[in-house]
């Protein structure tokens, strides 16, 4: 799967915007993020039924291509989670 045109930390919004070619602008905030963090150990957690609280002010920080997605790292310290392309379009 090919990734997107561009992605923008839009940091005053509170949102990442997703430009998919052939798909439009996709705007994802960034508590629907930290909740959906594909890494080991949230995928864990949510398997389990554990709900983890994601801190009201969390922001991305740094926003890491890595071919097949995307690193995203947030304010509260957390950047295990890769995010593949299709994974990101499906969540919104």
């Amino acid at each position: 799967m090919s990734g997107p045109r561009s992605i923008d930390n839009r940091r005053a919004a509170r949102l990442v915007e997703i430009d998919w070619p052939g798909r439009g602008i996709q705007r994802l905030n960034y508590l629907q993020l930290r909740a959906a963090c594909p890494c080991s150990t949230c995928r864990a957690s949510r398997l389990r039924g554990v709900e983890e609280v994601t801190p009201v002010g969390v922001a991305v920080v740094q926003v890491n291509l890595q071919g097949y997605g995307v690193q995203l790292v947030f304010s509260d310290g957390h950047d295990r989670g890769i995010y593949p392309w299709a994974y990101l379009k499906g969540l919104g």
